[in-house]
């Protein structure tokens, strides 16, 4: 069952920028796996972090390092969470994410998709009936 989606935008030159004019900023948004990266996939890391966010009903308190971009072998991005935002998933019931990262032409995305399993029906039982209604 999809819990929530979240997608964001971010302009890479003006991202760039912010992160040159404002000390700091590198450390408070991303982990030390994440940090030193090219600037479109710093853009596009920090669009997935504000589409988890989004997905999760954008709560007040979540820390941008407590989710981190890994790349897959195979070159799969994936987000592995932790802390506030792990506290938070696990409130909502959350078990998985899905996600989708882009950027070209000076705009990087990403779009998270956050996903409980349903509870097996009882068997035999049409999940869309009420037993109880007749």
């Amino acid at each position: 069952m999809i819990v929530g989606v979240g997608i964001d935008v971010v302009d890479v030159a003006r991202f760039s920028r912010q992160l040159e004019r404002v000390p700091g900023l590198v450390e408070r948004l991303f982990t030390s796996d994440e940090q030193g990266l090219p600037p479109a996939s710093m853009a596009a890391r920090f669009a997935a972090k504000e589409a988890v966010a989004k997905a999760l009903g954008a709560p007040v308190g979540l820390r941008w390092t407590d989710v981190t971009v890994r790349r897959l072998e195979g070159g799969r991005p994936v987000l592995e969470v932790s802390g506030t935002v792990a506290a938070r998933a696990a409130e909502l019931g959350v078990d998985s994410f899905h996600l989708s990262l882009s950027h070209d032409a000076g705009i990087a995305s990403a779009v998270v998709v956050a996903e409980r399993a349903d509870p097996a029906p009882a068997p035999g039982l049409d999940p869309g009936l009420d037993p109880g209604a007749a």
